[in-house]
């Protein structure tokens, strides 16, 4: 496909979608957000400033008309016998009293509503919230971290003395528990309801949430993980507080019916039915068979390499066979793989070049599309243009339902649309030794609040034959994925069949081949983008096809398996 058509591709793609559908899983465009509040904090003290001006000149009259009032109500006809005192008497009444009216009544709000009134349409909505809060729970989960840890802000240990605005209040962990409950996560509903109830007895108030609430969401969830006893006590606690409560009073008959149920089973159970029973509970499995180790390898705890392959690994001067280009500046080059070959080069673009692709991609930003996680199926770029987020088949029901497995924003810029694009294309090309002239555009991702892209292919598989069949220009062949971004904490791109784990370094590229010299799949080559843990996460992908590479394969130009 010429760059022709596939700036028209992208061009449907991003004049179909709304500006407004998935806006805030982008760190890069949230900035948005603190500058616009900024300016409607700046907009309300403005409005309070005309408010407090008002009330002023209202208080001055106020004054003045209480010491006159006080002096001509001690001798009323001695003041009226004076016809300068009777004349202004009527004309207050008349005229000046009209006249405050008038000021009261004056509404000083019309700037600030109507400014607030504007930025609305830019305002996160409850959609935006929920994936904000599961991205808190993702983290949670995938790193290890306790409510506590989250809630005193303490992520990472970066703060000996946390700041305010970091921390979460009772009414955050009670609104975090009650996303989870919609959607009927009843581990993490538990988890953030205990937090809720932990900073109400350690003396932390709220006007909006109380204990009764709190343990009503608590006996619920652990009773759905299968937690009679501990949702009983949780009941009886409530009915503590408030014996009047009518669901608590029918919860507590019904568990304490169901214990005696349970005791009579456990009974009869061996203590294997016991261990299995107890397993069930808790966090539950989801599509995902690697998640644990995937979620080991994000932690740095994944597979490590031995020692004596660890010492074939190296670090070299690279000119890609004398390359004009690398003769006389050669690319550093860094073996982070043997099997499949993971290389990384450093130092291969600049922050200039960087910094305008952000720029350039910023406007575009949208959720990105992705492969089906049940077949590994990719989508196409008849995919891509129709839809804004992935879909894929519920394996109960069979119908597509939107995936949430990656949470990124992405980006397509083609070579001719700035120089620094072409440049970069052209400096893949000349470092790979790759034709890119098949390649697809340059895939900009921004990684904003637990943003990840769970394990996956970058290749069709057998089962996928017309994965790029829209192209015409093959598979995937190679993969570069240049990070554009150093990341405080998380965001490793790791490789969970073979436990690779490559963290974020700004200016470096990675670089492997997801075809085996026959055209055969690597399945090797599966990886994952980790969460975000602490920063913001920019890369750029090229994903180089088939199309065009058989001339260097034949003339040996292509590095070998």
């Amino acid at each position: 496909m010429t760059a022709y058509r596939w700036w028209i591709v992208h061009l449907l793609l991003f004049t179909s979608t709304s500006a407004r559908s998935d806006f805030f899983t982008s760190i890069g465009q949230m900035t948005d957000l603190l500058f616009m509040e900024k300016d409607l904090v700046m907009s309300l003290k403005d409005y309070i400033r005309a408010e407090e001006d008002k009330l002023q000149q209202i208080r001055r009259w106020a004054d003045k008309l209480e010491a006159l009032s006080a002096a001509a109500t001690e001798d009323p006809e001695g003041f009226l016998g004076q016809p300068v005192n009777a004349f202004k008497l009527i004309k207050r009444l008349n005229t000046e009293w009209t006249e405050l009216e008038s000021l009261v009544l004056m509404d000083m709000s019309d700037v600030f509503v109507s400014n607030l009134t504007i930025q609305r349409q830019n305002f996160p909505s409850d959609d935006d919230q929920t994936g904000a809060a599961k991205a808190l729970m993702r983290l949670q989960d995938t790193y290890q971290l306790d409510t506590d840890t989250i809630s005193t802000g303490q992520l990472a240990g970066l703060f000996s003395v946390t700041p305010a605005h970091l921390t979460l209040t009772v009414d955050d962990c009670y609104d975090l528990g009650k996303v989870a409950y919609s959607e009927a996560d009843y581990y993490h509903t538990e988890l953030w309801m205990a937090q809720a109830l932990k900073q109400l007895d350690q003396g932390e108030t709220s006007s909006t949430v109380d204990a009764v609430a709190i343990l009503d969401y608590l006996s619920y969830s652990v009773y759905q993980q299968g937690g009679l006893r501990r949702a009983l006590d949780f009941t009886k606690q409530l009915l503590e507080l408030d014996p009047t409560h009518q669901r608590a009073n029918g919860n507590l008959k019904y568990f304490e019916y169901q214990l005696s149920k349970q005791k009579k089973v456990e009974g009869r159970e061996d203590e294997e039915q016991q261990k299995q029973r107890k397993e069930s509970q808790g966090r539950h499995d989801d599509y995902l068979p690697e998640r644990n180790k995937y979620e080991k390898l994000c932690r740095s705890e994944g597979i490590r390499m031995t020692p004596r392959r660890q010492s074939r690994l190296f670090c070299r001067y690279y000119d890609n066979g004398r390359h004009p280009r690398f003769v006389i500046g050669p690319v550093k080059q860094e073996d982070e793989w043997d099997r499949p070959h993971i290389v990384r080069y450093h130092d291969v673009v600049s922050e200039k070049e960087m910094e305008k692709v952000k720029e350039l991609a910023k406007p575009r930003l949208r959720r990105a599309t992705v492969s089906n996680p049940i077949t590994g199926v990719l989508e196409t770029a008849q995919y891509r243009i129709s839809k804004r987020r992935a879909t894929v088949h519920d394996p109960q029901t069979g119908k597509l339902t939107t995936a949430h497995y990656r949470v990124s924003k992405s980006a397509w810029l083609a070579a001719f649309e700035h120089p620094v694009v072409d440049t970069i294309n052209q400096r893949i090309e000349d470092i790979t030794g790759l034709d890119i002239s098949t390649a697809e555009d340059l895939q900009v991702a921004n990684y904003g609040i637990g943003g990840q892209y769970e394990p996956h292919f970058d290749f069709g598989r057998k089962d996928e034959p017309d994965a790029f069949e829209e192209l015409g220009t093959g598979n995937r062949i190679a993969t570069w994925l240049l990070y554009m971004s150093d990341v405080q904490a998380g965001g490793a791109t790791v490789f969970t069949d073979i436990g690779a784990s490559v963290k974020p370094k700004k200016g470096t590229a990675v670089f492997w081949y997801n075809l085996h010299r026959s055209g055969e799949g690597d399945y090797l080559t599966r990886h994952a983008a980790c969460p975000v843990l602490l920063g913001n996460k920019w890369v750029s992908n090229k994903w180089i096809h088939e199309r065009g590479q058989e001339f260097r394969r034949r003339c040996g130009l292509l590095e070998s398996d």
